[in-house]
């Protein structure tokens, strides 16, 4: 917000200097992010006086001026304007000036005559909006001084926080002011000279809603004349940010950058039958705003209406039809306080955010309403020669009752750090407006947070004061609020800097420190980690949902219920909560092959969302997507896609990892989203036969693939729930001491259908290894001649240990042909 001084100090005195003003507000929390040095800019820009004006010897449209600057010989200059005359006081810029925009301005010659500099408008000062005349000073301007001196102004820039609405307008950072020089605030004049009938028999109100709109006040203004501003207005308000456009609408802008509250204009005549309706928008309604774009209304839209239709769009932008032209003669005020919520979803839904609507946003004051619109009426009045109907026409003039918060002296000390007795807290807490009461008798309940759920603690009469919160200060509702003024307004610098003197607290582990090990352990496997919107489009839901909630690890929730819809999303695309990770992870994958990549091994850690009743319900999960090209090549190793077998032996690191035991495999063939009969359930036991992880993963299914624009290769998912992802901690290594004796290795292939799961055989080779057999890894797949087509080779390690001796190798054979004949009852071919 652009805040004059000159205009902020005709509210609160203000005796320090811009760069000190700007260091204390910055203090109080309304951070100063620049001082503008308004006027800075004119170089050689003086006062001066018109002795004679003249026609231009050879140019019908051109005028030869006789100006006094004070000293020396008067200058001729030659100017287009036609709205000035002789004994006038101008801006004139001096050969060598410079004006805003760095437009230099020399001595010239203008159709045979010497020009010795310009007369300067308001407009190419940036001093006033006009720019088709000479700016007109006033008579008692002092000659020759320089135009900066007086006309220059201090523009402080501040930063106004969204929890202090009531801070947007001059003299809510008066307020502020007062607050560290003790100055007392003085309001703007309101009263009016009021003639004619009265307002209650020229307009009408009607609200549909009351919650929507709390408070209405109209005021009658007739008989204006619609013309600029004063001058000095339009500098304020340009100094402000504000364009001028007329007296009346600069008058309502004006008084919503003074006090804060945003007043609408309409033409009266532009009103049917002097009936105002705030209401809904109705289906098919359309309006022409003020922008001149014919807009749809949406069904909650908020409306300023009359019998005939729509005028404006509540606290947001106004219509065309009912605008304030030159022909306007009456006009109506509105002044009025709307549900913020309502205004601020209207606002983004139009894209309209103005002014105005960045006020009503915040929430206003129930008084402003009476206050706004008599101080509208009078400027009106004043600067468009209005006559101010009797009355206003009010729909709730009753102001509501100021809250309360109660609060612990000892509890300000206590966390501030600071010794402040409570009178001293009493007379910091009243520089900001509030008043302060004892207790009544008995227990006090203290409330100390707000919210949904709202905290209350009861505390004794006699260590609690009462603070009365005056109600232009909607952001302060429980006890820290109040200990927050006193900090601020006491001064953040003035408080000592003290280290805590409670007790370290013991050692706590990170509850997200299995989480973080996953990361890590799988970063280290050479996978990238995403993180992706848990706001997804129903097309996510529709085409990649599993068919059923993958199982829970011990400990975890599983995943339920219905998918939760947001209800006021941002784009289509962010409609719904997710439920699964695979569809995001897909995103992920189609942007990198749309980018030209050709290898894509990712993971992400992330939750589900569902509805279980009038509950809600979250679970984590693990998500990993392999595609494209998945080994590095080699002499001795050509580039291949990835496939099932790499998700598993990714889903083995973790389980070794994570102290569990070897994975075993389920295959599947009903999920719909997976490559039928290249789909698997996934379970990780610890040694008590817990669950410590569970999961599915396979091929994603070549149509699903198509629809995401994923080509060249098949695309391998998995997801999987893990003890402790939610919270837990990594299990403590264990050191086992090495064997003094020797293991032996054997391999072993087998040759065996392409559908023939490979865990089958795993399997069977453990039950049939005997007690010796201490690990079965598979190392080597092959596909290919000799093997017919649909067979495939399955080469599988073995390891063989005795804690006792060293094995012989008449009790490894032994082993291994149990093994072999065990492969071939169960349908394999031992390749030799």
């Amino acid at each position: 917000m652009r805040v004059p001084l000159s205009w902020l100090r005709e509210y609160v005195d203000v005796d320090l200097s811009p760069e000190a003003l700007a260091e204390r507000l910055t203090l109080l929390g309304m951070e100063v992010k620049s001082i503008e040095r308004r006027g800075a800019e004119w170089q050689n820009v003086v006062v001066g006086e018109l002795l004679s004006v003249d026609r231009h010897p050879r140019a019908d449209r051109l005028s030869l001026t006789r100006v006094s600057v004070g000293g020396g010989e008067p200058l001729e200059v030659v100017c287009g304007a036609t709205n000035i005359a002789a004994g006038q006081r101008v801006p004139v810029a001096l050969p060598g000036a410079v004006l805003p925009g760095d437009r230099r301005i020399e001595r010239t010659e203008k159709m045979g005559v010497v020009s010795n500099g310009m007369l300067c408008s308001g407009d190419e000062l940036r001093l006033t909006g006009d720019a088709d005349g000479i700016l007109i000073l006033p008579s008692d301007t002092p000659l020759g001084v320089p135009l900066g001196d007086l006309f220059g102004d201090v523009v402080l820039d501040v930063d106004v926080k969204p929890n202090r609405g009531d801070a947007l307008s001059i003299v809510g950072l008066a307020r502020e002011v007062a607050a560290v020089t003790e100055a007392v605030v003085r309001w703007p004049d309101a009263a009016l000279t009021e003639a004619g009938p009265p307002t209650v028999d020229r307009l009408r109100v009607d609200i549909e809603d009351p919650s929507l709109c709390p408070r209405f006040v109209g005021r009658w203004v007739a008989g204006v004349r619609v013309g600029p501003s004063p001058d000095r207005v339009q500098m304020r308000l340009l100094a402000a940010g504000i364009r001028p456009i007329s007296n009346v609408v600069d008058a309502s802008n004006y008084v919503m950058m003074e006090l804060g509250k945003p007043i609408h204009t309409f033409d009266a005549a532009a009103i049917h039958d002097g009936r105002i309706v705030v209401r809904l928008a109705r289906p098919g309604e359309r309006l022409t705003t003020l922008d001149h774009v014919e807009r749809e209304l949406h069904a909650e839209t908020l409306l300023i209406a009359d019998p005939a239709g729509p005028l404006a769009i509540a606290g947001v932008m106004g219509g065309a039809a009912s605008e304030v032209s030159d022909a306007t003669r009456d006009v109506v005020v509105e002044s009025a306080i709307f549900d913020p919520i309502s205004i601020r979803r209207t606002a983004f839904r139009y894209g309209l955010r103005s002014e105005a609507s960045l006020r009503f946003e915040k929430g206003q004051e129930h008084r402003l309403a009476r206050i706004g619109a008599d101080r509208t009426a009078k400027l009106l009045a004043d600067w468009a020669g209005g006559a101010v109907a009797p009355g206003a026409l009010d729909t709730n003039p009753v102001d509501p009752e100021p809250g309360r918060v109660a609060f612990r002296p000892a509890r300000v000390n206590l966390l501030l750090g600071t010794s402040l007795s409570a009178p001293e807290q009493r007379a910091l807490l009243e520089r900001v407006g509030m008043e302060i009461e004892t207790a009544p008798p008995g227990d006090v309940a203290v409330q100390v947070s707000a919210g949904e759920r709202p905290l209350t603690v009861v505390a004794a009469a006699a260590e609690t004061l009462v603070a009365v919160v005056p109600t232009w200060r909607r952001d302060i509702a429980i006890e820290a609020d109040i200990i927050e003024e006193v900090a601020r307004v006491r001064g953040y610098e003035l408080i000592p800097a003290t280290l805590p003197s409670t007790p370290v607290p013991a050692f706590r582990s990170s509850p997200v420190e299995l989480r973080d090990g996953v990361r890590g352990a799988l970063v280290g496997a050479g996978l990238a980690e995403v993180v992706t919107h848990a706001l997804v489009s129903p097309r996510h839901l529709e085409r990649a949902s599993w068919a059923r909630p993958i199982t829970a690890a011990d400990g975890e929730t599983a995943a339920a219920g219905t998918p939760i819809s947001v209800t006021n999303p941002l784009s289509a695309d962010h409609a719904i909560l997710r439920q699964s990770l695979v569809a995001d992870l897909l995103d992920v994958v189609s942007t990198n092959a749309r980018r030209g990549r050709t290898d894509v091994a990712i993971f992400e850690v992330g939750r589900g969302y569902g509805r279980v009743g009038e509950a809600t319900q979250e679970w984590w999960r693990l998500g990993i997507a392999l595609w494209g090209a998945f080994e590095i090549p080699a002499w001795n190793r050509p580039v291949r896609d990835a496939d099932l077998d790499d998700a598993k032996g990714v889903i083995e690191l973790l389980a070794r990892y994570l102290g569990l035991g070897a994975p075993t495999y389920t295959g599947i063939a009903d999920e719909p989203i997976l490559h039928p009969g290249r789909a698997a359930e996934a379970v990780a036991r610890d040694d008590q036969g817990g669950t410590g992880l569970t999961g599915r993963l396979g091929e994603l299914h070549p149509g699903l693939a198509e629809a995401w624009e994923i080509r060249g290769g098949s695309v391998v998912v998995a997801e999987l729930s893990i003890r402790g992802l939610t919270t837990g901690a990594l299990p403590i290594p264990r050191a086992v001491a090495p064997s003094r004796y020797p293991d032996v290795e054997r391999d072993v292939a087998v040759v065996v259908d392409e559908a023939r799961p490979s865990g089958d055989l795993a399997a069977v080779i453990r039950t049939r290894g005997g007690p010796l057999l201490q690990d079965v890894r598979l190392f080597d797949v092959y596909r290919g001649a000799p093997l017919a087509d649909g067979a495939r080779s399955l080469a599988f390690r073995l390891r063989f240990a005795a804690e006792d001796r060293t094995l012989a190798e008449a009790e490894i054979e032994a082993a291994m042909a149990d093994v072999m004949n065990a492969l071939q009852e169960a349908g394999g071919r031992i390749r030799g």
